[in-house]
């Protein structure tokens, strides 16, 4: 298992899914973490079960990350996992919707990288992890806004990790598929045979079964230890097969 030992990492979206996911496992490595997330009341009890430490946060505001990389102070790894999602072609997706995400799934990441990444810099060293989505390497149906934003976190990262490959600093992405998180394992009691929704939300995946949240923190770990030091402007896709096709 990779060290994380002597690090300290701050997770955002930390709360549930992915991002509880990650706070696990890289205190299972030795980590001290810290998790931030807008939904306080859930975050808060995550970070008494697992041993995290919590601020709340809103990552669509540039003084709300500010204040929390004051409160958190200097940090080894930044893990962006905080997203939303939208249903809809172009027809049925608004100016305000594509705003809305773009606010939390591209702003935020920059947001996040404002307040916590100069002080890597300075120090020559640090991780960060953006988690983006496979709508960010092909594009997905009726998923217009998100993809859109999802396409902008790969390219930000890549920027990121090109402007700043000397420092030190590496800069990589996480494109998981479907995955079983909370809010889709939600979803799937909505129909009327979830387990059929499931075959058919699961199907764009040539291994025919959505990813679990702790493989997805298996990548970030990896991304997040010393032995991935040669790893920087990736995208590393954790999709079952969904990007090769069918």
């Amino acid at each position: 298992m990779f060290n994380l030992r002597n690090k300290i990492a701050f997770i955002t979206g930390g709360a549930s899914g992915i991002g509880l996911a990650i706070a696990e496992t890289f205190v299972r490595a030795g980590a001290v973490v810290w998790i931030a997330d807008r939904d306080e009341e859930n975050g808060r009890a995550a970070a008494a079960r697992g041993g995290f430490r919590f601020v709340s946060l809103d990552v669509a505001g540039e003084s709300e990350c500010a204040r929390a990389a004051s409160t958190v102070g200097n940090v080894d790894i930044l893990a962006n996992v905080a997203g939303i999602g939208h249903v809809g072609a172009l027809p049925n997706t608004t100016a305000a919707d594509l705003d809305r995400l773009h606010a939390v799934n591209v702003r935020g990441v920059f947001n996040s990288c404002k307040a916590f990444v100069p002080a890597m810099l300075e120090r020559k060293s640090g991780s960060v992890i953006n988690v983006a989505s496979i709508a960010g390497i092909v594009a997905v149906r009726e998923r217009l806004a998100y993809t859109t934003t999802k396409f902008a976190v790969v390219g930000l990262t890549k920027a990121l990790a090109l402007d700043h490959s000397h420092t030190g600093v590496r800069f990589n992405c996480i494109c998981p598929g479907r995955v079983e998180t909370p809010f889709v394992l939600a979803r799937l009691k909505e129909y009327p045979n979830p387990e059929t929704a499931y075959r058919d939300m699961a199907s764009t995946q040539l291994n025919g079964r959505m990813a679990r949240p702790e493989e997805v923190a298996a990548a970030a770990l990896y991304l997040a230890a010393d032995e991935s030091s040669m790893v920087t402007g990736s995208a590393l896709m954790i999709d079952g097969g969904w990007s090769v096709g069918k």
